[in-house]
């Protein structure tokens, strides 16, 4: 939703979903501008083709040095209480901001952080499904074929405990709206407040 102002022409909402089905593709989403330059680093001498879903410049930086960049592999930036975010790009910025939310009502929730989609980091996200009663993925993308899809067909394919799991993104349909990304996350459903509604009635049904 980065170039909302420009209408929905500009929008790219269901490139994940696209990217993630071609063969021997990676598809990487930074956080902030240091986890790209992290990433470009590690890009020099990677085989096959990359996809890269860039932001808009100007993001809050809330990336870390020390947690260095490795291609498939997740950063946790919180430890899973008894909900584990999943999510990617600069939602993660966002879903921190919930889990602050979450706890001051009871709900403890950790974040996994997934600059690289494909390949996913399969093993960490099983680990950590096992520990907690539900996974929660936001993105910034259509639910269909996204990040959601990619952790739901891992956490069935693995055979292990499947926990309950939320999935909150964009809806299946063009952006019939303009105006800034904050804007249009708002309206989503994808800010931190309404995030952590979401959570917080999941839990309780």
């Amino acid at each position: 939703l980065v170039s909302a102002p420009l209408g929905l022409t500009h929008m790219a909402i269901e490139d994940i979903a696209i990217f993630r089905a071609l063969p021997n593709m990676t598809v990487v989403v930074p956080s902030d501008a240091e986890e790209m330059r992290r990433f470009m680093e590690r890009s020099i001498d990677l085989p096959g083709p990359v996809y890269i879903r860039l932001g808009k410049g100007g993001d809050p930086v809330i990336s870390r040095d020390e947690n260095g960049f490795t291609i498939g592999r997740g950063i946790l930036l919180k430890e899973p209480g008894r909900v584990l975010f999943i999510t990617t790009g600069v939602m993660t910025g966002r879903v921190l901001q919930s889990t602050d939310i979450l706890d001051g009502q009871g709900i403890t929730a950790g974040v996994l952080h997934v600059h690289t989609v494909k390949p996913l980091d399969e093993d960490q996200i099983a680990c950590l499904g096992e520990r907690v009663e539900a996974v929660v993925t936001v993105e910034e993308h259509v639910l269909m074929g996204g990040l959601g899809s990619a952790v739901g067909e891992l956490l069935i394919d693995r055979g292990g405990r499947v926990p309950k799991m939320l999935r909150l993104g964009l809806p299946d349909r063009f952006p019939e709206r303009y105006g800034r990304q904050d804007d249009l996350l708002e309206f989503y459903g994808l800010q931190p407040e309404p995030i952590a509604r979401s959570v917080s009635d999941f839990m309780a049904r």
